[in-house]
């Protein structure tokens, strides 16, 4: 998993580490928080899953792309990133026309 967009600040700083290797996280938990000269945020994990490894520690400065750590998801996919690159967009079906309302009768 690595660093998403991080705005303009273009570096931040990680402040905290809220998993460790070996632990079981969910869709949208945090799983760090980095803060910039202008805000600090949390960075959610993209899947579900097991972390593997953590690539970065407290007091590293990160830039988006720099890898953070390494997610197996669960039923032993790919890693969430690889996954995300290779789904192709689906495009939403077309949505059935409701049929026009019967003229009254006046």
């Amino acid at each position: 998993m690595k660093v998403p967009d991080i705005g303009s600040a273009g570096k931040a700083n990680v402040i905290e580490l809220m998993v460790k290797p070996g632990d079981t996280v969910e869709a949208d938990q945090t799983l760090l928080t980095l803060e910039s000269d202008k805000a600090s945020m949390e960075i959610p994990s993209p899947k579900a899953g097991v972390v593997k490894s953590i690539k970065a520690k407290v007091g590293d400065t990160l830039k988006e792309g720099d890898e953070i750590l390494e997610l197996e998801v669960e039923g032993g996919e790919q890693p969430a990133e690889a996954k995300a690159e290779a789904a192709p967009a689906q495009p939403e079906a077309p949505k059935a026309e409701a049929p026009a309302p019967a003229p009254s009768e006046s």
